[in-house]
Protein backbone atom coordinates (compact mmCIF):
# COMPACT_ATOMS: atom_id res chain seq x y z
CA UNK A 1 0.00 0.00 0.00
CA UNK A 2 1.56 2.12 1.21
CA UNK A 3 1.30 4.12 -0.65
CA UNK A 4 -0.86 2.91 1.97
CA UNK A 5 -0.25 0.05 4.44
CA UNK A 6 -0.05 -1.83 6.30
CA UNK A 7 -2.27 -3.03 8.24
CA UNK A 8 -3.78 -4.09 7.38
CA UNK A 9 -6.07 -6.40 8.15
CA UNK A 10 -8.84 -5.56 8.76
CA UNK A 11 -10.97 -5.74 10.97
CA UNK A 12 -11.34 -2.50 11.30
CA UNK A 13 -14.04 -2.58 11.35
CA UNK A 14 -11.56 -0.55 12.93
CA UNK A 15 -13.91 2.22 13.92
CA UNK A 16 -11.26 4.24 14.83
CA UNK A 17 -12.55 7.76 16.17
CA UNK A 18 -9.24 9.46 15.61
CA UNK A 19 -6.01 8.54 16.21
CA UNK A 20 -6.51 6.98 19.23
CA UNK A 21 -8.11 7.66 22.38
CA UNK A 22 -8.15 6.89 26.10
CA UNK A 23 -9.33 9.34 28.84
CA UNK A 24 -10.90 12.30 28.43
CA UNK A 25 -8.82 15.61 26.42
CA UNK A 26 -9.41 17.28 23.51
CA UNK A 27 -7.17 19.60 21.99
CA UNK A 28 -4.79 21.39 24.54
CA UNK A 29 -5.21 20.43 27.95
CA UNK A 30 -5.68 22.84 30.92
CA UNK A 31 -2.19 24.36 32.13
CA UNK A 32 -0.75 23.04 34.65
CA UNK A 33 -0.28 25.39 37.88
CA UNK A 34 3.80 24.93 38.28
CA UNK A 35 3.44 26.66 34.57
CA UNK A 36 0.71 29.05 34.67
CA UNK A 37 2.03 32.68 33.97
CA UNK A 38 5.71 31.27 33.16
CA UNK A 39 5.43 31.63 29.45
CA UNK A 40 6.07 27.74 28.98
CA UNK A 41 4.41 26.17 25.86
CA UNK A 42 0.97 24.39 27.07
CA UNK A 43 1.34 20.43 27.01
CA UNK A 44 -0.80 19.52 23.99
CA UNK A 45 -3.22 16.34 24.05
CA UNK A 46 -5.85 14.58 21.65
CA UNK A 47 -8.28 12.16 22.51
CA UNK A 48 -9.90 9.23 20.21
CA UNK A 49 -11.21 5.77 20.35
CA UNK A 50 -11.12 2.70 19.22
CA UNK A 51 -14.53 0.36 18.77
CA UNK A 52 -13.04 -2.89 19.94
CA UNK A 53 -10.31 -3.95 22.89
CA UNK A 54 -6.96 -3.98 22.17
CA UNK A 55 -5.92 -7.52 21.24
CA UNK A 56 -1.97 -7.16 21.61
CA UNK A 57 0.55 -5.35 21.02
CA UNK A 58 3.41 -7.92 20.60
CA UNK A 59 4.55 -6.97 17.17
CA UNK A 60 4.97 -10.88 16.14
CA UNK A 61 1.18 -11.50 16.98
CA UNK A 62 -0.86 -8.10 15.69
CA UNK A 63 -2.97 -8.76 12.84
CA UNK A 64 -5.51 -6.32 12.92
CA UNK A 65 -5.75 -2.38 12.46
CA UNK A 66 -6.91 -2.06 16.10
CA UNK A 67 -3.36 -3.05 17.15
CA UNK A 68 -1.26 -1.89 14.07
CA UNK A 69 -3.12 1.86 14.86
CA UNK A 70 -1.41 1.65 17.96
CA UNK A 71 1.79 -0.13 17.23
CA UNK A 72 2.09 2.48 14.30
CA UNK A 73 2.89 5.08 16.58
CA UNK A 74 4.91 3.84 18.98
CA UNK A 75 7.42 1.48 16.45
CA UNK A 76 8.74 2.68 13.57
CA UNK A 77 10.17 0.91 10.29
CA UNK A 78 12.58 1.75 7.95
CA UNK A 79 10.52 3.53 5.77
CA UNK A 80 7.33 5.64 7.25
CA UNK A 81 4.08 6.74 5.15
CA UNK A 82 4.02 10.56 4.92
CA UNK A 83 0.68 12.60 4.89
CA UNK A 84 0.44 12.28 1.36
CA UNK A 85 0.20 8.41 1.56
CA UNK A 86 3.72 8.03 0.43
CA UNK A 87 6.88 6.00 1.83
CA UNK A 88 9.29 7.92 3.09
CA UNK A 89 13.00 7.54 4.93
CA UNK A 90 12.04 6.61 8.58
CA UNK A 91 14.72 5.03 10.60
CA UNK A 92 16.49 4.50 6.93
CA UNK A 93 17.89 7.89 5.32
CA UNK A 94 18.26 6.46 2.41
CA UNK A 95 17.45 2.98 0.36
CA UNK A 96 19.85 2.02 -3.02
CA UNK A 97 17.92 0.52 -5.30
CA UNK A 98 20.36 -2.14 -8.27
CA UNK A 99 19.20 -1.65 -11.60
CA UNK A 100 17.93 -5.08 -11.86
CA UNK A 101 15.24 -3.89 -8.60
CA UNK A 102 16.65 -7.28 -7.14
CA UNK A 103 18.61 -5.81 -4.30
CA UNK A 104 17.75 -2.74 -1.81
CA UNK A 105 20.47 -1.15 0.35
CA UNK A 106 19.29 0.88 3.11
CA UNK A 107 20.90 3.31 5.04
CA UNK A 108 20.63 3.63 8.88
CA UNK A 109 20.45 7.46 10.70
CA UNK A 110 23.14 7.98 13.11
CA UNK A 111 22.75 7.18 16.50
CA UNK A 112 19.27 5.31 16.50
CA UNK A 113 18.25 4.41 19.74
CA UNK A 114 15.04 2.66 21.23
CA UNK A 115 13.32 3.72 24.30
CA UNK A 116 15.34 2.16 26.82
CA UNK A 117 19.08 3.38 24.93
CA UNK A 118 19.58 0.25 23.17
CA UNK A 119 21.03 0.91 19.53
CA UNK A 120 18.98 0.27 17.06
CA UNK A 121 20.75 -1.26 14.36
CA UNK A 122 20.83 -3.57 10.62
CA UNK A 123 21.37 -6.29 12.53
CA UNK A 124 18.04 -5.27 14.70
CA UNK A 125 16.46 -5.62 11.61
CA UNK A 126 17.90 -8.53 10.47
CA UNK A 127 16.82 -10.25 13.88
CA UNK A 128 13.02 -8.87 13.61
CA UNK A 129 12.66 -9.79 10.14
CA UNK A 130 13.82 -13.59 10.84
CA UNK A 131 11.58 -13.90 13.70
CA UNK A 132 8.46 -12.35 11.72
CA UNK A 133 9.45 -15.19 8.58
CA UNK A 134 8.95 -18.36 11.04
CA UNK A 135 6.65 -20.65 10.49
CA UNK A 136 4.91 -20.26 13.77
CA UNK A 137 4.33 -16.35 13.97
CA UNK A 138 1.27 -15.72 15.64
CA UNK A 139 0.19 -13.07 13.61
CA UNK A 140 0.28 -14.99 10.73
CA UNK A 141 2.39 -12.80 8.89
CA UNK A 142 5.40 -15.01 7.79
CA UNK A 143 4.45 -14.47 4.32
CA UNK A 144 4.19 -10.58 4.41
CA UNK A 145 8.44 -11.23 4.07
CA UNK A 146 8.96 -14.87 2.81
CA UNK A 147 7.11 -13.90 -0.34
CA UNK A 148 9.57 -11.73 -1.62
CA UNK A 149 13.16 -12.14 0.60
CA UNK A 150 15.28 -14.92 -1.05
CA UNK A 151 14.88 -17.76 0.60
CA UNK A 152 12.59 -16.62 2.92
CA UNK A 153 10.03 -19.37 2.56
CA UNK A 154 13.02 -22.12 2.49
CA UNK A 155 14.06 -20.49 6.40
CA UNK A 156 10.24 -20.34 6.85
CA UNK A 157 10.33 -23.81 5.87
CA UNK A 158 13.16 -25.04 8.05
CA UNK A 159 14.90 -26.33 4.26
CA UNK A 160 17.97 -23.21 5.19
CA UNK A 161 19.94 -21.47 7.49
CA UNK A 162 19.72 -18.02 8.31
CA UNK A 163 22.78 -16.93 6.62
CA UNK A 164 20.97 -18.03 3.39
CA UNK A 165 18.52 -15.62 3.57
CA UNK A 166 18.94 -12.51 1.47
CA UNK A 167 19.21 -10.36 4.43
CA UNK A 168 22.76 -9.02 5.16
CA UNK A 169 24.37 -6.40 7.71
CA UNK A 170 27.87 -5.62 6.82
CA UNK A 171 28.12 -2.81 9.00
CA UNK A 172 25.93 -1.76 11.88
CA UNK A 173 24.13 1.47 9.55
CA UNK A 174 24.07 -0.95 6.57
CA UNK A 175 20.80 -3.75 5.39
CA UNK A 176 21.10 -5.17 2.59
CA UNK A 177 18.12 -6.84 1.41
CA UNK A 178 17.97 -9.21 -1.55
CA UNK A 179 14.64 -9.81 -3.25
CA UNK A 180 13.11 -12.83 -5.73
CA UNK A 181 11.72 -10.35 -8.17
CA UNK A 182 11.25 -7.23 -8.75
CA UNK A 183 8.31 -5.25 -6.16
CA UNK A 184 7.88 -1.88 -6.95
CA UNK A 185 5.52 -1.63 -3.71
CA UNK A 186 8.74 -2.64 -1.57
CA UNK A 187 9.89 0.30 -0.07
CA UNK A 188 5.76 0.67 1.12
CA UNK A 189 6.20 -2.84 2.53
CA UNK A 190 8.68 -1.52 4.68
CA UNK A 191 6.16 0.73 6.32
CA UNK A 192 3.91 -1.94 7.81
CA UNK A 193 4.20 -2.98 11.22
CA UNK A 194 5.69 -6.63 10.04
CA UNK A 195 8.53 -5.20 9.26
CA UNK A 196 9.23 -2.88 12.64
CA UNK A 197 12.08 -3.02 14.22
CA UNK A 198 11.90 -4.53 17.75
CA UNK A 199 14.62 -5.00 20.52
CA UNK A 200 15.43 -8.58 20.18
CA UNK A 201 17.59 -8.74 23.00
CA UNK A 202 14.73 -6.70 25.08
CA UNK A 203 12.31 -9.30 23.34
CA UNK A 204 13.86 -12.57 24.21
CA UNK A 205 14.88 -11.67 28.22
CA UNK A 206 10.81 -10.09 28.90
CA UNK A 207 9.64 -14.12 26.99
CA UNK A 208 6.16 -14.67 27.72
CA UNK A 209 5.59 -11.22 29.66
CA UNK A 210 6.71 -9.00 26.10
CA UNK A 211 4.20 -6.75 25.79
CA UNK A 212 1.92 -7.81 28.48
CA UNK A 213 1.91 -3.57 29.89
CA UNK A 214 3.40 -0.64 29.30
CA UNK A 215 6.71 -1.82 31.50
CA UNK A 216 7.31 -5.37 29.21
CA UNK A 217 7.61 -2.66 25.85
CA UNK A 218 10.44 -0.33 24.36
CA UNK A 219 9.95 1.73 21.56
CA UNK A 220 10.95 2.89 18.09
CA UNK A 221 8.46 5.11 16.96
CA UNK A 222 7.32 8.78 17.78
CA UNK A 223 5.35 8.02 21.29
CA UNK A 224 5.90 5.81 24.01
CA UNK A 225 3.11 3.67 25.85
CA UNK A 226 2.31 5.22 29.64
CA UNK A 227 -0.74 3.12 30.24
CA UNK A 228 -2.07 0.37 29.01
CA UNK A 229 -5.68 -1.82 29.22
CA UNK A 230 -6.41 -3.61 26.32
CA UNK A 231 -10.50 -3.18 27.53
CA UNK A 232 -10.34 0.66 28.02
CA UNK A 233 -7.40 1.69 26.46
CA UNK A 234 -4.06 3.12 25.88
CA UNK A 235 -1.88 6.96 26.71
CA UNK A 236 0.84 7.31 24.79
CA UNK A 237 3.45 10.45 25.45
CA UNK A 238 5.87 11.46 23.13
CA UNK A 239 9.59 9.22 22.85
CA UNK A 240 12.62 11.16 24.18
CA UNK A 241 14.73 9.09 21.96
CA UNK A 242 13.06 8.88 18.99
CA UNK A 243 14.92 10.51 16.18
CA UNK A 244 12.59 13.10 14.99
CA UNK A 245 11.19 13.87 18.02
CA UNK A 246 11.10 18.06 17.04
CA UNK A 247 8.24 17.22 14.87
CA UNK A 248 5.99 15.63 16.94
CA UNK A 249 3.82 18.16 18.01
CA UNK A 250 1.19 16.57 20.31
CA UNK A 251 2.61 15.60 23.63
CA UNK A 252 -0.24 12.97 24.69
CA UNK A 253 -2.52 10.79 23.00
CA UNK A 254 -5.02 9.26 24.67
CA UNK A 255 -7.13 6.54 23.25
CA UNK A 256 -10.28 5.13 24.63
CA UNK A 257 -12.07 1.77 23.84
CA UNK A 258 -15.95 2.93 22.99
CA UNK A 259 -17.75 -0.03 21.04
CA UNK A 260 -21.48 1.71 21.31
CA UNK A 261 -21.58 5.00 18.84
CA UNK A 262 -24.01 7.07 21.03
CA UNK A 263 -21.43 6.56 23.91
CA UNK A 264 -18.81 7.66 21.59
CA UNK A 265 -20.67 10.54 20.35
CA UNK A 266 -21.33 11.96 24.07
CA UNK A 267 -18.02 12.13 24.90
CA UNK A 268 -17.35 13.94 21.27
CA UNK A 269 -20.10 17.01 22.44
CA UNK A 270 -18.32 17.08 26.41
CA UNK A 271 -15.69 17.78 24.36
CA UNK A 272 -13.85 14.65 25.46
CA UNK A 273 -12.98 13.02 21.77
CA UNK A 274 -10.88 14.87 19.37
CA UNK A 275 -13.05 12.89 17.00
CA UNK A 276 -15.72 10.85 16.58
CA UNK A 277 -17.80 8.28 13.77
CA UNK A 278 -21.21 9.10 13.16
CA UNK A 279 -23.65 6.09 12.96
CA UNK A 280 -26.16 6.38 9.70
CA UNK A 281 -28.91 7.76 11.95
CA UNK A 282 -26.65 10.85 13.13
CA UNK A 283 -25.58 11.94 9.79
CA UNK A 284 -27.83 13.73 8.65
CA UNK A 285 -29.00 15.95 11.57
CA UNK A 286 -24.52 17.01 11.21
CA UNK A 287 -23.85 17.15 7.56
CA UNK A 288 -23.93 20.96 7.22
CA UNK A 289 -21.70 21.02 10.41
CA UNK A 290 -18.25 22.78 9.69
CA UNK A 291 -16.60 19.50 11.92
CA UNK A 292 -18.52 16.87 8.80
CA UNK A 293 -16.20 14.93 7.43
CA UNK A 294 -16.43 11.97 5.23
CA UNK A 295 -13.03 9.45 4.38
CA UNK A 296 -12.57 5.93 2.75
CA UNK A 297 -9.46 3.66 2.79
CA UNK A 298 -8.63 0.40 1.53
CA UNK A 299 -10.86 -1.89 3.74
CA UNK A 300 -13.36 -4.62 2.16
CA UNK A 301 -16.18 -5.90 4.66
CA UNK A 302 -17.27 -9.40 3.84
CA UNK A 303 -18.79 -12.55 4.87
CA UNK A 304 -16.20 -15.27 5.39
CA UNK A 305 -17.72 -19.04 4.79
CA UNK A 306 -16.56 -21.87 6.71
CA UNK A 307 -16.11 -24.62 3.60
CA UNK A 308 -15.79 -26.91 5.51
CA UNK A 309 -18.94 -26.19 7.94
CA UNK A 310 -21.86 -27.81 7.59
CA UNK A 311 -24.12 -26.33 5.29
CA UNK A 312 -21.75 -23.83 4.20
CA UNK A 313 -19.32 -26.60 3.09
CA UNK A 314 -22.18 -26.95 0.20
CA UNK A 315 -21.16 -24.45 -2.98
CA UNK A 316 -24.65 -23.86 -3.96
CA UNK A 317 -25.38 -23.00 -0.10
CA UNK A 318 -22.99 -20.17 -0.57
CA UNK A 319 -23.76 -18.92 -3.79
CA UNK A 320 -27.16 -18.82 -2.55
CA UNK A 321 -26.08 -16.67 0.76
CA UNK A 322 -23.92 -14.19 -1.57
CA UNK A 323 -26.20 -13.55 -3.87
CA UNK A 324 -29.15 -12.68 -1.64
CA UNK A 325 -27.76 -9.48 -0.13
CA UNK A 326 -28.27 -6.51 -1.65
CA UNK A 327 -25.40 -4.09 -0.05
CA UNK A 328 -26.71 -1.13 -2.70
CA UNK A 329 -29.55 -1.05 0.23
CA UNK A 330 -27.20 -1.71 3.10
CA UNK A 331 -24.54 1.02 2.38
CA UNK A 332 -26.88 3.62 1.13
CA UNK A 333 -30.03 2.50 3.75
CA UNK A 334 -28.51 1.13 7.05
CA UNK A 335 -24.31 2.36 6.75
CA UNK A 336 -24.90 5.72 4.80
CA UNK A 337 -21.56 6.57 5.65
CA UNK A 338 -19.80 6.98 2.44
CA UNK A 339 -18.80 2.96 2.09
CA UNK A 340 -19.47 1.40 -1.50
CA UNK A 341 -21.01 -1.82 -2.19
CA UNK A 342 -18.68 -4.50 -2.90
CA UNK A 343 -18.44 -6.92 -5.96
CA UNK A 344 -15.08 -8.24 -5.18
CA UNK A 345 -12.90 -8.33 -1.69
CA UNK A 346 -10.09 -5.88 -3.95
CA UNK A 347 -11.28 -2.17 -3.76
CA UNK A 348 -12.25 -1.08 -7.13
CA UNK A 349 -9.75 2.22 -7.16
CA UNK A 350 -6.93 0.08 -5.97
CA UNK A 351 -3.64 -0.14 -8.61
CA UNK A 352 -3.53 -2.81 -10.76
CA UNK A 353 -0.31 -2.36 -11.54
CA UNK A 354 -0.96 -1.02 -14.99
CA UNK A 355 -0.51 2.90 -15.81
CA UNK A 356 -3.48 4.34 -15.86
CA UNK A 357 -5.88 1.34 -15.12
CA UNK A 358 -7.25 0.25 -11.81
CA UNK A 359 -7.79 -2.78 -10.42
CA UNK A 360 -11.34 -2.41 -10.49
CA UNK A 361 -11.56 -1.55 -14.28
CA UNK A 362 -9.80 -5.08 -14.97
CA UNK A 363 -12.38 -6.84 -12.81
CA UNK A 364 -16.04 -5.44 -13.74
CA UNK A 365 -18.19 -6.75 -11.93
CA UNK A 366 -17.77 -10.36 -9.57
CA UNK A 367 -20.81 -10.53 -7.53
CA UNK A 368 -24.36 -8.68 -7.47
CA UNK A 369 -27.36 -9.14 -5.20
CA UNK A 370 -29.92 -11.42 -7.44
CA UNK A 371 -32.83 -13.02 -5.51
CA UNK A 372 -34.26 -15.24 -8.25
CA UNK A 373 -30.79 -16.71 -8.78
CA UNK A 374 -30.12 -16.67 -4.92
CA UNK A 375 -33.43 -19.32 -4.11
CA UNK A 376 -32.32 -20.89 -7.22
CA UNK A 377 -28.71 -21.88 -5.62
CA UNK A 378 -30.48 -22.86 -1.79
CA UNK A 379 -32.90 -25.07 -3.31
CA UNK A 380 -30.34 -26.99 -5.23
CA UNK A 381 -28.01 -27.04 -2.37
CA UNK A 382 -30.86 -27.82 0.23
CA UNK A 383 -31.87 -31.09 -2.61
CA UNK A 384 -27.80 -32.05 -2.21
CA UNK A 385 -28.09 -32.04 1.33
CA UNK A 386 -31.00 -34.61 1.08
CA UNK A 387 -33.77 -32.24 1.63
CA UNK A 388 -32.40 -30.84 4.60
CA UNK A 389 -32.50 -27.00 5.37
CA UNK A 390 -28.96 -26.29 7.31
CA UNK A 391 -29.38 -24.18 10.64
CA UNK A 392 -27.40 -21.06 10.03
CA UNK A 393 -25.79 -18.85 12.37
CA UNK A 394 -23.63 -15.66 11.64
CA UNK A 395 -21.03 -14.87 14.22
CA UNK A 396 -20.05 -11.00 14.48
CA UNK A 397 -18.18 -8.37 16.56
CA UNK A 398 -20.27 -6.79 19.36
CA UNK A 399 -19.98 -3.21 18.17
CA UNK A 400 -22.38 -1.16 16.21
CA UNK A 401 -21.88 -0.98 12.98
CA UNK A 402 -21.12 -4.83 12.98
CA UNK A 403 -24.54 -5.77 14.93
CA UNK A 404 -26.34 -2.94 12.39
CA UNK A 405 -24.97 -5.07 9.32
CA UNK A 406 -25.85 -8.57 11.09
CA UNK A 407 -29.51 -7.55 11.39
CA UNK A 408 -29.24 -6.31 7.91
CA UNK A 409 -28.59 -9.66 7.01
CA UNK A 410 -30.56 -11.61 9.01
CA UNK A 411 -33.90 -9.67 7.40
CA UNK A 412 -32.35 -10.51 3.99
CA UNK A 413 -31.87 -13.92 4.09
CA UNK A 414 -35.88 -14.20 5.58
CA UNK A 415 -36.83 -12.39 3.14
CA UNK A 416 -35.31 -13.80 0.01
CA UNK A 417 -34.40 -17.34 1.42
CA UNK A 418 -36.91 -17.82 4.08
CA UNK A 419 -35.09 -18.94 6.34
CA UNK A 420 -33.89 -17.46 10.17
CA UNK A 421 -30.02 -16.83 10.72
CA UNK A 422 -28.46 -16.82 14.19
CA UNK A 423 -26.60 -13.84 15.03
CA UNK A 424 -23.81 -14.58 17.73
CA UNK A 425 -22.38 -11.51 18.44
CA UNK A 426 -18.92 -11.54 20.33
CA UNK A 427 -16.05 -9.39 21.79
CA UNK A 428 -13.99 -8.92 18.25
CA UNK A 429 -11.23 -11.35 20.17
CA UNK A 430 -13.59 -14.12 20.78
CA UNK A 431 -14.97 -13.85 17.34
CA UNK A 432 -11.84 -14.41 15.96
CA UNK A 433 -10.62 -16.94 18.59
CA UNK A 434 -13.87 -18.76 17.39
CA UNK A 435 -12.96 -18.28 14.06
CA UNK A 436 -10.11 -19.46 14.18
CA UNK A 437 -10.29 -22.53 15.37
CA UNK A 438 -13.28 -23.47 12.80
CA UNK A 439 -16.45 -22.94 15.19
CA UNK A 440 -17.95 -21.42 12.91
CA UNK A 441 -20.76 -21.68 9.37
CA UNK A 442 -19.52 -17.99 8.58
CA UNK A 443 -18.80 -15.16 10.03
CA UNK A 444 -18.39 -11.25 9.52
CA UNK A 445 -15.10 -9.90 8.85
CA UNK A 446 -12.79 -7.19 6.85
CA UNK A 447 -9.43 -6.76 5.68
CA UNK A 448 -7.72 -3.57 4.64
CA UNK A 449 -4.92 -3.12 2.74
CA UNK A 450 -1.10 -3.54 3.43
CA UNK A 451 -0.09 -2.12 0.30
CA UNK A 452 -1.54 -0.71 -2.71
CA UNK A 453 -1.49 -3.96 -4.80
CA UNK A 454 -4.44 -6.54 -5.32
CA UNK A 455 -2.22 -8.82 -3.52
CA UNK A 456 -1.86 -7.95 -0.16
CA UNK A 457 -5.98 -9.46 -0.08
CA UNK A 458 -5.90 -12.42 -2.33
CA UNK A 459 -2.52 -13.75 -0.98
CA UNK A 460 -4.64 -14.33 2.68
CA UNK A 461 -6.56 -17.25 1.09
CA UNK A 462 -2.77 -18.90 0.12
CA UNK A 463 -0.83 -18.85 3.30
CA UNK A 464 -3.48 -18.37 5.84
CA UNK A 465 -5.50 -21.32 4.36
CA UNK A 466 -6.83 -22.15 7.91
CA UNK A 467 -10.08 -22.28 9.54
CA UNK A 468 -9.99 -18.08 10.21
CA UNK A 469 -9.79 -17.77 5.95
CA UNK A 470 -12.39 -20.42 5.81
CA UNK A 471 -10.46 -23.83 5.42
CA UNK A 472 -10.22 -23.02 1.54
CA UNK A 473 -7.43 -25.37 1.30
CA UNK A 474 -6.87 -29.43 0.56
CA UNK A 475 -9.26 -29.19 -2.64
CA UNK A 476 -8.39 -29.12 -6.15
CA UNK A 477 -10.01 -25.35 -6.18
CA UNK A 478 -8.38 -24.80 -3.48
CA UNK A 479 -5.00 -25.91 -5.32
CA UNK A 480 -5.72 -24.06 -8.72
CA UNK A 481 -6.17 -20.73 -6.39
CA UNK A 482 -2.96 -21.07 -4.99
CA UNK A 483 -1.24 -21.92 -8.38
CA UNK A 484 -2.75 -18.72 -10.17
CA UNK A 485 -0.69 -16.61 -7.25
CA UNK A 486 2.15 -18.33 -7.43
CA UNK A 487 2.20 -17.25 -10.95
CA UNK A 488 1.38 -14.24 -10.37
CA UNK A 489 4.13 -13.42 -7.88
CA UNK A 490 6.98 -14.74 -10.06
CA UNK A 491 5.01 -12.88 -13.27
CA UNK A 492 7.13 -10.12 -14.68
CA UNK A 493 4.94 -8.69 -17.48
CA UNK A 494 2.56 -6.22 -15.48
CA UNK A 495 -0.04 -7.63 -18.26
CA UNK A 496 -0.04 -10.82 -17.40
CA UNK A 497 0.01 -10.55 -13.96
CA UNK A 498 -2.79 -8.44 -13.65
CA UNK A 499 -4.34 -11.48 -15.26
CA UNK A 500 -3.65 -13.64 -13.24
CA UNK A 501 -5.07 -11.79 -10.25
CA UNK A 502 -8.17 -11.08 -11.90
CA UNK A 503 -8.74 -14.88 -12.27
CA UNK A 504 -7.86 -15.40 -8.96
CA UNK A 505 -10.26 -12.87 -7.29
CA UNK A 506 -13.37 -14.51 -9.43
CA UNK A 507 -12.16 -18.22 -8.35
CA UNK A 508 -12.44 -17.30 -4.76
CA UNK A 509 -15.84 -14.71 -5.25
CA UNK A 510 -17.45 -16.08 -7.90
CA UNK A 511 -16.34 -19.63 -8.60
CA UNK A 512 -16.07 -21.28 -5.08
CA UNK A 513 -17.86 -18.62 -3.10
CA UNK A 514 -15.62 -18.54 -0.42
CA UNK A 515 -16.41 -14.94 0.59
CA UNK A 516 -19.12 -12.61 -0.09
CA UNK A 517 -18.07 -9.11 -0.14
CA UNK A 518 -20.28 -6.81 1.39
CA UNK A 519 -18.67 -3.32 1.72
CA UNK A 520 -16.19 -1.08 0.47
CA UNK A 521 -16.00 0.47 3.99
CA UNK A 522 -16.13 4.48 4.43
CA UNK A 523 -16.53 6.49 7.38
CA UNK A 524 -18.52 10.29 8.08
CA UNK A 525 -16.84 11.98 11.37
CA UNK A 526 -16.76 14.96 13.18
CA UNK A 527 -13.58 16.35 13.73
CA UNK A 528 -12.67 19.22 16.63
CA UNK A 529 -11.66 22.42 14.29
CA UNK A 530 -8.51 22.63 16.76
CA UNK A 531 -7.10 19.02 15.32
CA UNK A 532 -4.78 20.03 11.97
CA UNK A 533 -3.40 16.81 10.03
CA UNK A 534 -4.93 13.51 11.08
CA UNK A 535 -4.05 11.41 8.47
CA UNK A 536 -5.56 8.43 8.13
CA UNK A 537 -3.72 6.14 5.18
CA UNK A 538 -5.72 4.18 2.78
CA UNK A 539 -5.10 1.15 4.87
CA UNK A 540 -7.10 2.69 7.92
CA UNK A 541 -4.03 2.25 10.52
CA UNK A 542 -4.09 5.81 11.53
CA UNK A 543 -0.90 7.70 11.63
CA UNK A 544 -0.62 10.44 14.39
CA UNK A 545 3.27 11.80 13.62
CA UNK A 546 2.01 14.28 12.27
CA UNK A 547 -0.91 15.73 14.09
CA UNK A 548 -1.28 19.49 15.55
CA UNK A 549 -3.36 21.23 17.78
CA UNK A 550 -4.32 24.78 17.28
Amino acid sequence: MMKKIAAAVLTMALLLSAATGCNSFTGNSAEPASQAGSGAAKPTSVSFYLENEIPTLNQFAASDNIAFTVLNNISEGLYRLDMNDEPQPALAESCKVSDDKLTYTFTLRDGLKFSNGDAITSKVFRETWLEQMKADAKNGYAFILTDYIVNGQEYSEKKVGADQVGIETPDDKTLVVKLKAPTPYFLSLTTFVPYYAVDMSFYQKQGASYALGKDNLVYSGPYMVTQFDAASGVTLVKNPNYWDKDNVKVDTVNIKIIKEQSTALNLYKAGQLSRVKLSATDVPSYKSSKEFTTHTIFRTNFIQFNTTAEGTKNLNIRKALSMAVDNNTLVNTILNNGSEAANGVVPKSMSSGIAGKTFGSLQGTLMSYNAEKAKEYWKKGVEELGGQVPQMTLVLDDDTENKDVGTYLQSQFKSVLGIDVNLDSKTKEARRSLMKTGKYQMGLNAWGADYDDPMTYLQIWTENTNSFRGNFKDTEAADAYVKLIEEAHAERDTAKRADLLVQAEKSLVVDNAVVAPLYYIGSAYLVKPNVKNLVEPDSGILELKYTEVD
